[in-house]
Formats: C-alpha cells, sequence, structure tokens
C-alpha cells in the first residue's frame, strides 16, 4: 500500500481529473480519424497498388470486421491486465497498424487497417466504461464531449489527406503516416495513468460474479434495445459514408461536388455534440432525443430519394442524426449500467452485434443498387430502417437500468 502510495508521486499529481478528461477526449481522436481519413485517398491508393472496387470496397469495411472478432474479448482482456494497459494496448496496435499500412504493398495495407481496427474495438468497447467508473455523475456529459472530438478529428484528417498527399514526394504514404501522431501524442499524456492498473468496478469481485453479470446483460430485453439502436445507426452511417459519393454522382452532381459533400457528412456527425453537451445532463431520460436523432436520419434519406438536388440540407440532416445516435449509443452503455464492469460488457454486446449489422450495409445496400439499377429501393430500405431505430430509441431511452446480476452458484 505504501509503496504505491510514495513510489510515484509525479504520477500521482499528473492523474488529476483534468489531466484524465485529457486523455480521454484524445483517446477519442484515435477511434475514427485512422480509418475514415483512408476514403478521401481509395483512387490513389488503387492507382498505386493495382487493386480492383470490390477490393477497395472490402478495405472500407475491414475494421468493422475487426471490431466484430475483437470486441467480445475486450472485457476478458480489461479483468486481465486492467483498463489503463488496455488502452495502452489499444493506442500501441493502432500506431503500429498506421506505421505497417504505409509500406507499399496491398497486403501491408490489409494488415495495417486490421490491427487498426482492433485497437480501435479495444478502445470503443473500453471508452464508456472508463467514463462511468471515472465520472459516473457525467456520463452524458463526457460521452458527448469526446464523440464531438472524435467528429471533429475525423473531419480534419478527411479533409487534410490530399493536401498532405499532394505535398509530399511520397503521397499517400506521407499523408498516412503523419496520423501516428496521435497514438504517440495519446500515449505520452496516457502514460501516468498506468500507476494505477486498476480494472472495472466490478471486476474487483469473483469470476463468477463477472459471469453472471454476463448473462444478465445478454438476457435483458433492454441491452437488446441499446444494442438494435447502435446497430441500425452504425449500418446506416457506414452505408451512407461508403455510397454518398455514388448516390449523387447518379443524381447528377460533379465528383469535386460529391466530394465535398461527404466531407461534410463527417463535419455534421460531429455538429450534435455542440447541443448535447449541455442538454444530456439536464434530461431525465433520453426518450426525446432518441426518437428524433432516427427522424432527422430517415428525413436524409427520404429527402435524397425525392428531392436531390437539395443534397446539402439532406446531408446535414443524415451527418447530425446519425452524430446523435452516435452520442447516445455510447452514453447508454454508461447510463443503464450499474456498474463499469456491466457498462463493458454492455458496450462489448452492442458493438460486437452492432457493427456486425453495420458491415452487412454497404455490401447490401450496394447489391441492392446492382439489382434495380438506380438507388431508389436502397433509399427507401434505409428510410424504413431509420424508423424502426426511431423505435429502439423510445425504449433504449427511458431512465431504467439493466437487472442486477444473480449470484446463484
Amino acid at each position: 500500500m505504501s509503496e504505491s502510495c510514495h513510489a510515484h508521486p509525479p504520477l500521482r499529481r499528473l492523474s488529476h481529473p483534468a489531466v484524465l478528461i485529457a486523455g480521454i477526449l484524445l483517446i477519442a481522436m484515435n477511434l475514427r480519424a485512422p480509418f475514415t481519413s483512408v476514403a478521401p485517398l481509395l483512387e490513389r491508393l488503387q492507382a498505386a497498388l493495382g487493386f480492383n472496387a470490390t477490393a477497395a470496397g472490402l478495405l472500407m469495411i475491414l475494421p468493422l470486421l475487426a471490431f466484430v472478432v475483437v470486441s467480445p474479448w475486450v472485457p476478458r482482456l480489461a479483468r486481465t491486465i486492467g483498463l489503463e494497459r488496455s488502452i495502452l494496448l489499444a493506442l500501441i496496435t493502432i500506431g503500429t497498424g498506421i506505421v505497417l499500412r504505409v509500406q507499399g504493398t496491398t497486403l501491408a495495407l490489409y494488415m495495417g487497417i486490421a490491427l487498426i481496427g482492433a485497437g480501435i474495438a479495444v478502445g470503443n468497447v473500453l471508452l464508456p466504461s472508463l467514463v462511468k467508473r471515472a465520472f459516473p455523475r457525467h456520463i452524458a456529459l463526457l460521452t458527448s464531449c469526446y464523440v464531438l472530438t472524435m467528429g471533429i478529428m475525423a473531419a480534419l484528417a478527411s479533409a487534410a489527406m490530399v493536401p498532405l498527399a499532394q505535398a509530399s514526394t511520397h503521397g499517400w504514404q506521407f499523408a498516412m503516416l503523419v496520423l501516428v501522431a496521435l497514438p504517440l501524442v495519446t500515449m505520452a499524456v496516457w502514460w501516468p495513468q498506468l500507476s494505477r492498473r486498476s480494472l472495472p468496478a466490478a471486476a474487483h469481485g469473483t469470476d463468477r460474479s463477472h459471469s453472471s453479470g454476463k448473462v444478465a446483460v445478454w438476457r435483458s430485453p433492454l441491452a437488446w434495445q441499446v444494442t438494435l439502436f447502435m446497430g441500425l445507426n452504425s449500418l446506416l452511417f457506414y452505408t451512407v459514408n461508403s455510397w454518398l459519393p455514388g448516390i449523387l454522382a447518379d443524381s447528377g452532381f460533379t465528383p469535386e461536388r460529391a466530394g465535398s459533400l461527404h466531407g461534410l457528412l463527417q463535419l455534421a456527425t460531429a455538429l450534435p455534440g455542440l447541443v448535447l453537451v449541455p442538454l444530456m445532463p439536464r434530461l431525465k431520460d433520453q426518450r426525446l432525443i432518441a426518437f428524433t436523432a432516427p427522424c432527422m436520419t430517415l428525413a436524409g434519406f427520404l429527402g435524397l430519394w425525392l428531392s436531390p438536388e437539395w443534397a446539402l440540407a439532406w446531408v446535414m440532416l443524415l451527418g447530425s442524426g446519425s452524430g446523435a445516435s452516435f452520442i447516445l449509443a455510447l452514453s447508454f452503455m454508461g447510463l443503464r449500467a450499474r456498474d463499469a464492469m456491466q457498462s463493458a460488457s454492455l458496450s462489448s454486446m452492442a458493438q460486437t452485434l452492432g457493427y456486425l449489422l453495420a458491415a452487412m450495409g454497404p455490401p447490401v445496400i450496394g447489391g441492392m443498387y446492382d439489382l434495380f439499377g438506380n438507388w431508389q429501393m436502397a433509399l427507401v430500405v434505409c428510410a424504413a430502417l431509420s424508423a424502426l431505430m426511431a423505435c429502439c430509441g423510445l425504449l433504449a431511452g427511458r431512465d431504467i437500468q439493466l437487472p442486477e446480476a444473480a449470484v446463484s452458484e
């Protein structure tokens, strides 16, 4: 006890709540930008490495597949080595993936993207649990702040990729390598937290309590409502993120205009944080916002179908609705759980199944385009899924919590 209290006094002083909050926000910057920033460079990658459009499509959903594979194991990792070291491992994995993917071969690109996806999966699952444990009275506020930070960094990274590639003789490799600064800076700020080696709150008990807590989460209708809300939102976001340029091109937009609107979509996902940061702490429950946000997405898809010439407005609605829903989904992982370990289990469940659903979206919607020869039916299906998500939001947004784990054996 005395060793932990006196051996590292400078680290203790640095583990101030403000430093922890800075670490949380920096971690959030690593959880989207390293893979969403690939899209602006996709044509350059295809030209340099010689892979076709099908391979490019697989590249874009590869992080989602990594989320599906890695997310179920994250709570166990956190129990084994602690939250702080798990997050450090995630940052090391992201940084390694960023370096690997610029080595100039298709195999290295795919392996690097997969590593980035694995590291992001760990951060995605554990960040809500970390917020729940460290700031239980400010879950909605901090979740809104870190999602806002995540969206802003993703938009900045996407906007910077092409200029950086044009400014260097190493082109796309230099542009993508610049992002390694994100995990390096984050690790430097996060390092003082490692002196704690703490576990999620419920993990200080027995494995029996953990396993029963996990069962309680998977058997809870509320957990499935949160999971479906997040999964549908992820499916719709990654679908529109993949196919928006094609949808706009079919409506007569130039590639340059379609590209700029695609960048606006990324920025629009960050904007709801500006509203939700002051609003969320004042709400008794989240049903109204959890219903309204999917309705914005619904209006965006119907608008692209019926009046594509107003695409600027519809893209803003799509991005804002998706961004608000994402903030809510992450907030639910803390607000609906009774402790940090249950939050990690809910986060793991929601993100594993949610991203599995999301990975199906782009190929299925693309297949509908191939079948019908236009985007109309695909947009109608996306609008219908938005309506289903609004219904899930009314259920997931109630001010209730998951049942307590029953320790019967």
